[in-house]
C-alpha cells in the first residue's frame, strides 16, 4: 500500500488483505481460533507470531488487522490496536502505560465516562491526576511537571466544543518526556492531523463517525509500533478488550465513505450554526466553525477550517425549554450517540453527563438548556425548518 496516498484513498484501500479467492469486499474471518498443521508449528507461533499469522481472536484476527492497518494509515501512524468500544480504547491507552505513583494532567472538559476513568479508576490505583482548563496554556504549563507521565484531552471537547491546541500542549508535555494521548472523536480522522501535530497516541470511538450508521460498537488506539505492540497489546490481549471480527468488518465498510459523510455533515452543521447563531431563543450557539467561536483561529490551523459535525445550543428557559425543543423535533432522533447518518439531539445534563455534580456541570458549561446536536445526512433545509419550529415551541 502506498504511503503517499491521500486520506480518501487510504480510507478505501489501506490495509487490504485478500484470501486465495481475491474477493473485492474484505472477507469476514468470523473465527476465534486458528489451526496449526503440526505441534511444532503451534509451538513456533506461540514463541513468535509473524505479521501474517494469528493465534486467537483476542490477540488478533485477519479482519481486525485490516481495520487496524487502514485506520493507522489514515491517521498517519505506524500501528493501531482495535478494541471492543471507544471506552475500552481510552481505558486501554491510559491503564496500559500507567502505574502507581505516575502523574497525569488532563483537560477537565471530558465525556462523563472518560472523566470516571481519570477520577475514579486511575486514582484508585495510585495514579495522581491534575485537571486543567484545556484551552488555557498557562494552566498546562503550571500543571505539567518532571514526573508527569501522560497528558490526556479531547481535541474537541464534549459537549461544549472547546478546541485544544494539540501542537502547543504536545511541546509542553514532550519537554518533560510525557506522552500525549488525544481523544479525537469529534475532530474525526478526516479533519484531524493529530499525530502530525504532536500527539503520541490517538484514540477513537469507532462507534461514532467511523461506523457512521449506528450499527456496532468499536474503538481503536493508534500510535507508534513500539507503543501499540509493546505496551497496549500485552495489556489488552490479556484483559479481553478486543474488537470482534464482524464489527471490524462493519468499521472497514464505514471507513470507505467516512470522508464523504463527515464533509457533508460539517457543511450542514455550518449552515445550521450560521442560521441560528443570533436566534432569540438561544443563549448561545456553539460551533467551532463560526468566526465567533473563541478558538476559531485554531480551527483554521488545526482542522483546516472544518468545524466538525456537532454543534451545541443553549436554549433559553432551561430544562423545560430544552425538553420542549427535543420533543418537538420531527427529523432528529433523541439519543446519546453522535456521528450518525441520522441527526441526533441529546440533553447532556440529564444523560451523557448526568453523573457530574451541579458544580462540575456549571464549571464545564453544561447548563440545563444545553442541547448537543449531531448533524446527520438529511437535507439541510429540512433540518433548519425543523429546528426553527422546535425553537419556537420551546419558548411558549
Amino acid at each position: 500500500m502506498s504511503q503517499s496516498w491521500n486520506k480518501r484513498t487510504q480510507a478505501v484501500h489501506g490495509g487490504t488483505r485478500r484470501s486465495q479467492y481475491n474477493e473485492v469486499s474484505e472477507a469476514i474471518f468470523l473465527t476465534q481460533g486458528f489451526v496449526y498443521e503440526t505441534a511444532e508449528q503451534a509451538e513456533a507461533r506461540f514463541l513468535e507470531c509473524g505479521p501474517d499469522e494469528f493465534i486467537y481472536a483476542r490477540y488478533g484476527n485477519p479482519t481486525v488487522s485490516m481495520f487496524e492497518k487502514r485506520i493507522a494509515a489514515l491517521e498517519g501512524a505506524e500501528d493501531a490496536f482495535a478494541t471492543a468500544s471507544g471506552m475500552a480504547a481510552v481505558n486501554g491507552a491510559l491503564v496500559s502505560m500507567l502505574k502507581a505513583g505516575d502523574h497525569v494532567v488532563s483537560a477537565r472538559a471530558l465525556f462523563g465516562s472518560c472523566l470516571y476513568i481519570l477520577e475514579n479508576i486511575l486514582t484508585r490505583y495510585g495514579v495522581e491526576v491534575t485537571f486543567v482548563d484545556g484551552t488555557d496554556l498557562e494552566q498546562w504549563k503550571s500543571a505539567i511537571r518532571q514526573n508527569t507521565k501522560a497528558v490526556f484531552f479531547e481535541s474537541m471537547s464534549n459537549p461544549t466544543l472547546e478546541i485544544i491546541d494539540i501542537e502547543a500542549v504536545s511541546k509542553l508535555a514532550h519537554a518533560v518526556g510525557a506522552q500525549v494521548i488525544v481523544d479525537n472523536v469529534f475532530s474525526t480522522p478526516v479533519f484531524s492531523r493529530a499525530i502530525e501535530q504532536g500527539a503520541d497516541v490517538v484514540v477513537y470511538s469507532a462507534t461514532k463517525h467511523i461506523d457512521g450508521q449506528g450499527r456496532a460498537l468499536g474503538g481503536v488506539i493508534i500510535g507508534s509500533e513500539e507503543f501499540i505492540r509493546g505496551t497496549v497489546e500485552p495489556y489488552l490481549k490479556h484483559t479481553g478488550g478486543a474488537l470482534s471480527p464482524f464489527n471490524a468488518w462493519v468499521m472497514l465498510k464505514g471507513l470507505e465513505t467516512i470522508a464523504l459523510r463527515v464533509n457533508a455533515q460539517a457543511e450542514t452543521a455550518m449552515a445550521i450554526a450560521e442560521t441560528f447563531e443570533n436566534h432569540p431563543a438561544l443563549e448561545q450557539m456553539m460551533y467551532p466553525g463560526l468566526k465567533s467561536h473563541a478558538q476559531n483561529a485554531l480551527v483554521q490551523s488545526q482542522l483546516g477550517g472544518k468545524g466538525g459535525t456537532v454543534l451545541s445550543m443553549d436554549i433559553k428557559g432551561g430544562k423545560g425549554a430544552a425538553f420542549a425543543f427535543l420533543n418537538t423535533l420531527a427529523i432528529p432522533v433523541i439519543s446519546n450517540n453522535l456521528g450518525d447518518a441520522k441527526s441526533i439531539a441529546t440533553h447532556p445534563a440529564t444523560t451523557t453527563h448526568q453523573r457530574l455534580s451541579e458544580a462540575q456541570k456549571d464549571e464545564l458549561g453544561i447548563t440545563p438548556g444545553l442541547i448537543r446536536f449531531s448533524v446527520g445526512l438529511e437535507d439541510s433545509a429540512d433540518l433548519i425548518a425543523d429546528i426553527e419550529r422546535a425553537l419556537d415551541v420551546s419558548q411558549k
